[in-house]
């Protein structure tokens, strides 16, 4: 079907019977045609309807029903199961399945939380065809009988992160713990940003300002290149150069949550085992698994050097072991890197890398296929950075004289590494979680749950405090919360410490009025501040759907319990604070995306969809809830009644729209002329989108005052319930 029309045979010209382009980008899509309309996809990923295992599937009573031991041990004899159409090197898959699973895993950054492998997201595009993903198509191959078997009680997510995990305990190492709990995703993830450039591997310089400052790297970014998990392993840019890697590695693994000494175990850890391969040329790969012909069945980077794999396999370009027993876990690679002076090399493939000057032969490691052979080690620009960069030397040093200071850091940042996105404990589940609590988990102890709901509700509503100040406090409190890496939320009050109590976003002297009046209340209930707070605002949307001639009761969970400053790491708590909120009409300043995009970026990582972010900032304008009080988007007259004037007043054509100044703009009475209400692109936006103003001419509807209230409760009661896991 090269045309839109062809002979029939009969001398008549038929239309081609299929569209052409439906799937593929020859047809424009709604979005090519009009760039610059909000694009609401982000909030419409993922819907039930394309998850095969359908709404009443519950992956948590599925793993109650796998049989860990017997899954560990199948992973264990897969180690050294070499399959003759994917061999493993020196007969171990160990660095094949450390590999996947870090390259799963180490797409997080801690920024927005997005990434990493808590979804199974490798099996998409477009991780699943990144060049720095080269050969991983085979290693979840390898996996697919283990799958196949275990079916619905192992996810693929759980399933590559444990192969990785239990590839190091198969090579000696012991193991941190793990834990299960990571749920399949059944498509591309849409709503992550990995960078603006059009082609794989452009030069670094095109997310930084200034390439020599890793610092300046584009947010949420962590990668320095597109179709990379962490650095160029051949250095800035392809130059060598370890003290400027050394600076890009340090950004870098920061923005992944991870500091010096964990860096160092990472990089030591993960190269103490396993090879790079560059024994060919790689301009001759094949295309990637998303490009593949059909033929390849999910298979990509086809390699026809000689055999194309083994000894001649091509995944990064580089070519060789980092040290002596590459099947063992030991304390080679320092002693390695220590040891020798290195020089800088070209691989088979032409990539840069790092040999030693002069070694003794048994200290090479052999061939992958012939223990006769042996050949040199090599050594990445990020391995040479462990030795030249002067912290990370004294790390390093200290870990090669101390091997199981080492084998326990890296087994702790291992774990980290691989459990940073999946929140707290409560979502962990099977035998090998940890008894530990962990900083970095966000740990929130239990709160009382047998206390008279009622009573206190009372109290606070005899406290004095406003329905804004009681709803906009609630809101604060829970809006932090991201669905990417289950972090935030209302739980552990974390609003009244530092540094949340100190963003400007929560506007710390009205947060501090409201918490003076509600922490007497908790204490005299033993209660935690945080059910309190939550219970604040539950009073305050009660009160304003009364106003409306509606009485309502706002779900409520108890159990909330409180953090203290001992639990909370403040740093990792930094990229939490909030620069804009659509929800309170307020932006921390002007921004390169535009607030609606913003508001948009906010909803997805709360988990809420399209309607439900309509219907709560409609509610939320009309109870007075603006960031210091401002009455932009405030169209009613009874400010603090839970009604759906906004939306009215919103579509009402006796009135017009005029841009005003900085962003805002005025609605005008037609007939007087008169400025009836003032605006910001947060709350036009809901009449100028075609999606959008649907919700918001449904919620304008005489029949529908009550669905307005009905549905504003269920996606507040959705928000401040969203880290809940305990529930």
């Amino acid at each position: 079907m090269g045309d839109t029309s062809h002979h029939n045979g009969m001398g008549d010209i038929t239309k081609c019977p299929v569209m052409h382009g439906a799937n593929t980008e020859t047809q424009k899509n709604v979005m090519d045609w009009w760039p610059n309309a909000l694009n609401l996809d982000i909030l419409h990923q993922h819907d039930t309807k394309t998850d095969p295992l359908g709404n009443e599937f519950n992956y948590q009573e599925e793993l109650k029903k796998l049989d860990v031991a017997a899954l560990k041990q199948d992973l264990h004899n897969l180690m050294t199961d070499s399959q003759e159409w994917w061999p493993a090197d020196w007969g171990h898959y160990g660095g094949l399945m450390i590999r996947m699973a870090w390259h799963s895993a180490g797409s997080y950054r801690i920024s927005d939380g997005r990434g990493g492998g808590g979804t199974g997201n490798l099996r998409f595009a477009p991780l699943n065809s990144w060049p720095d993903n080269v050969s991983l198509d085979k290693a979840r191959r390898l996996l697919w009988p283990i799958k196949k078997k275990y079916g619905n009680k192992v996810s693929w997510a759980d399933l590559i992160i444990l192969a990785g995990t239990m590839a190091y305990e198969s090579m000696g190492l012991k193991t941190f713990g793990f834990a299960f709990g990571r749920e399949d995703i059944w498509g591309p993830e849409k709503d992550t940003y990995w960078g603006a450039e059009k082609e794989w591997l452009a030069p670094s310089d095109e997310r930084y300002d200034n390439v020599d400052k890793p610092e300046t790297m584009e947010n949420p970014l962590a990668a320095v290149q597109m179709g990379l998990i962490y650095v160029n392993p051949e250095g800035v840019n392809g130059k060598q150069d370890p003290l400027k890697t050394a600076a890009q590695v340090r950004e870098t693994f920061k923005r992944m949550a991870m500091n010096d000494e964990e860096t160092v175990a990472l990089t030591a850890g993960g190269h103490t085992v396993g090879k790079t391969h560059g024994n060919g040329d790689a301009s001759l790969l094949g295309p990637d698994p998303e490009g593949a012909p059909v033929e390849q069945q999910g298979f990509g980077w086809a390699n026809p050097t000689n055999t194309g794999k083994g000894k001649y396999a091509v995944t990064s370009g580089l070519e060789g072991a980092w040290t002596t027993e590459p099947t063992k876990w030991d304390n080679g690679f320092f002693e390695m890197l220590f040891k020798h002076e290195w020089k800088s090399v070209k691989s088979p493939a032409g990539a840069n890398q790092w040999e030693p000057v002069d070694i003794k032969e048994e200290d090479r490691p052999v061939d992958v296929e012939d223990p006769s052979i042996r050949h040199n080690p090599m050594m990445t620009d990020a391995d040479m950075a462990m030795k030249m960069d002067p912290i990370y030397r004294e790390i390093s040093l200290k870990y090669m004289n101390d091997f199981d200071a080492f084998s326990d850091a890296f087994a702790r940042a291992w774990f980290k590494l691989t459990h940073r996105d999946m929140g707290p404990k409560a979502c962990y589940f099977g035998p090998d979680v940890p008894e530990e609590d962990l900083l970095w988990q966000d740990p929130v102890p239990s709160g009382n749950t047998d206390y008279d709901v009622s009573a206190v509700k009372k109290k606070i509503a005899d406290s004095g405090l406003s329905i804004g100040e009681m709803v906009s406090t609630a809101w604060d409190s829970a809006r932090t919360f991201r669905g990417s890496d289950r972090r935030g939320g209302a739980n552990g009050a974390r609003i009244r410490l530092a540094p949340q109590k100190d963003w400007e976003g929560n506007e710390p002297e009205k947060l501090q009025k409201v918490l003076s009046k509600l922490e007497p209340i908790a204490t005299e209930f033993g209660i935690s501040i945080a059910d309190t707070i939550v219970l604040a605002g539950s009073v305050g949307i009660e009160k304003a759907a009364k106003a409306a001639g509606m009485n309502v009761e706002v779900p409520f969970a108890p159990g909330r319990g409180d953090a203290t400053d001992e639990m909370t790491d403040v740093e990792s708590f930094e990229p939490l604070e909030p620069l804009a909120d659509g929800y309170r009409n307020w932006l921390k300043k002007d921004y390169v995306v535009s607030p609606e995009e913003l508001m948009l970026d906010k909803t997805q990582l709360l988990g809420l969809t399209a309607p439900e972010m309509t219907v709560l900032v409609g509610g939320m304008r009309v109870l007075d809830t603006n960031y210091g009080g401002t009455k932009h988007g405030v169209f009613t007259d009874k400010p603090g009644v839970l009604s759906n004037d906004f939306f009215v007043n919103l579509t009402d054509m006796n009135y017009k729209w005029e841009p005003a100044d900085k962003g805002t703009y005025n609605i005008v009475d037609r007939a007087s002329g008169n400025v009836k209400w003032t605006a910001t692109r947060m709350d036009l936006v809901f009449g100028s989108n075609s999606i959008l103003r649907a919700y918001a001419e449904l919620y304008a509807q005489d029949d529908n005052k009550e669905k307005m209230v009905q549905d504003f409760i269920k996606a507040w009661t959705k928000v401040m319930n969203a880290d809940r896991f305990d529930l």
